[in-house]
């Protein structure tokens, strides 16, 4: 194909069509849509495509997990092999309309103030500000219960009428919940909805009871838009309290409120919860989430981060998220990192992040002094792993042969400094794309994976 009559946009718009197809719409919308065509140009074997990203952690994760499977599409249409660089770069095609510029003072200047009444009345409903779905991050260990809660806060009362969500601690069960209720509110301000714990509704019959004002409680929980409450198994044993729930429960799903719960259980499993509040439970939808995965770790770092202003390399992430397992512990360590910086004014690098982690990695930062030349690595590592060069450098991609080709990639760059190109030529004519990529990988083992560590010491003995 003549590259002159290629078309950019409408290469890359059919291209994202297809990645749609193939992809969960929120793997699709957290990494595919916020990216551009930059360029395409001719190489000696096809063409070479520059792709903007709208962030380094979107840059990172499409080399390291899409770099591939987008080659693949953009080579059936093309009909020749794609080479792929990912930039971070604005799309210049997102600027605001001259229309809208020229009347920008006036529609901020409501945005503010809309933004600020729903921030007051969320405020007063019990919902916590900034718990919204923009900075909820979204992976296959939560997508389930995301996808979920979207549903709701789009069509509260008769989407699915009770949500309950379940999970271990710090998983995102109550972002989720007040995610929804701002929602709400963002399109019915005037929303009668509240978000309590079961503590709180408990406190609340309690003293209802006690003062005999038990109807002004009742008329508080059951005229609601909508109901959250937060650790529903605070309740179970209490007959008096669940009585007045599961009363409380029947007014509202029955006058079309939305009813929407979280526990650190599945109904099923809450010890002393009265078998009518379980088979009201049980009639909505139950959805659990599960501990985040290295990814979603790696997304709540950069979220949290930046909320706290402060700008991570990509290293220094994905050193965090493989030693951290909840968001909770994610938010602390931070906080501890902050302190570091402005305290002690030190640069942080990934191996003091490890010492701050409890686990210092010995020599680390530290290049061993190499003396060979790249072709004896080659030969060392074939060695090692007892495999043949060829089929160290071939183009096998079984996994007893490409993982030894990544660490050898790494080892020429990190300890020869080699480039990436001269790496790609060291190691069979591969692109730089290629062993960027394998590079990534390599470093995220070191800090999750015992045996890659151990082989990698191996090895750097090896050489000596």
């Amino acid at each position: 194909m003549d590259i002159d009559k290629i078309d950019k946009r409408s290469l890359w718009k059919q291209t994202l069509e297809r990645v749609k197809v193939s992809v969960t719409l929120p793997n699709y919308n957290a990494w595919f849509a916020p990216t551009h065509l930059v360029s395409i140009s001719q190489t000696s074997s096809g063409y070479l495509l520059t792709i903007g990203c709208s962030s380094s952690f979107v840059k990172n994760t499409l080399e390291i997990r899409y770099l591939g499977f987008l080659q693949e599409i953009l080579k059936s249409s093309l009909q020749k092999h794609c080479e792929i660089e990912f930039v971070v770069i604005t799309d210049p095609n997102k600027t605001i309309p001259s229309k809208e510029i020229e009347s920008s003072t006036p529609l901020f200047e409501n945005l503010f103030a809309k933004t600020e009444n729903i921030d007051n009345k969320a405020t007063s409903c019990g919902l916590r500000k900034g718990y919204t779905f923009t900075n909820f991050a979204v992976s296959s260990s939560n997508q389930m219960a995301w996808a979920a809660a979207e549903a709701v806060a789009n069509n509260p009362g008769n989407a699915y009428n009770p949500l309950f969500i379940w999970g271990g601690v710090g998983v995102g069960k109550t972002h989720l919940m007040n995610a929804i209720g701002y929602t709400i509110l963002e399109s019915q301000i005037e929303a009668n909805i509240l978000l309590c714990t079961g503590e709180q509704f408990t406190n609340d019959i309690v003293e209802g009871i006690r003062n005999k004002t038990t109807q002004s409680v009742r008329n508080k929980y059951r005229k609601l838009k909508a109901l959250f409450v937060d650790d529903i198994q605070f309740i179970a044993g209490k007959d008096a309290v669940q009585e007045e729930f599961f009363h409380t429960f029947n007014a509202l799903v029955n006058s079309g409120g939305q009813v929407v719960l979280t526990s650190d259980r599945p109904p099923s499993e809450i010890a002393k919860l009265e078998e009518r509040l379980k088979s009201r439970f049980e009639a909505g939808l139950i959805v659990d989430i599960a501990q985040p995965d290295f990814e979603l770790r790696c997304a709540i770092l950069q979220i949290k981060s930046k909320e706290k202003g402060l700008e991570l390399d990509m290293d220094i992430i994905q050193t965090i998220a493989a030693n951290t397992n909840s968001a909770r512990q994610i938010e602390g360590f931070l906080i501890r990192l902050i302190t570091e910086i402005k305290v002690r004014g030190i640069e942080i690098t990934p191996y003091y992040v490890l010492e701050m982690l409890g686990k210092p990695q010995k020599d680390e930062g530290k290049n061993i002094n190499i003396k060979l030349t790249p072709d004896e690595v080659v030969l060392k590592i074939a060695k090692y792993f007892s495999i043949g060069k060829r089929s160290l450098l071939g183009s096998s991609r079984q996994k007893n042969f490409v993982l030894p080709r990544q660490i050898l990639m790494y080892i020429l760059r990190v300890e020869l400094g080699l480039s990436l190109q001269e790496i790609g030529r060291v190691t069979g004519g591969r692109d730089h794309t290629t062993v960027m990529h394998a590079v990534d990988k390599i470093k995220q083992l070191i800090s999750t994976n015992v045996n890659i560590r151990g082989d990698i010491e191996g090895i750097k003995k090896m050489l000596l």
